[in-house]
């Protein structure tokens, strides 16, 4: 029953931030800078119980090297914004002369 109740939760809650399960990535801003390195995120095993799939859009906060100082997550699932933080974090960007804020979006289906 508790199973039940936290998967309904789940729902409910990416139905009002957004939709989101594995993921592929795109950075959609015209000024994007390039991006370096990029790991995957892991589809979380309570997602791909429920076949939850969907989109994470997140802001990445790259540093000057190229390095991301912070993720902040705009929408998508809770289930699935921790595994794109995760995996976003390792990422690498070029350097460039100033501090940027990149938008991010993961597409999560499952495999």
């Amino acid at each position: 029953m508790r199973t039940r109740y936290v998967l309904a939760l789940f729902l409910v809650l990416s139905g009002f931030v957004g939709l989101a399960g594995t993921g592929q990535g795109q950075q959609s801003s015209a000024d994007a800078r390039k991006l370096v390195r990029k790991v995957d995120p892991v589809y979380p095993p309570m997602a791909k119980k429920i076949n939850l799939t969907g989109t994470v859009k997140v802001f990445a906060i790259v540093a000057t090297d190229g390095t991301v100082k912070s993720v902040e997550p705009v929408g998508g699932s809770p289930v699935l914004v921790q595994a794109a933080q995760d995996a976003i974090r390792q990422w690498k960007f070029a350097p460039a002369p100033a501090e940027s804020k990149e938008l991010v979006e993961l597409h999560f289906h499952p495999e």
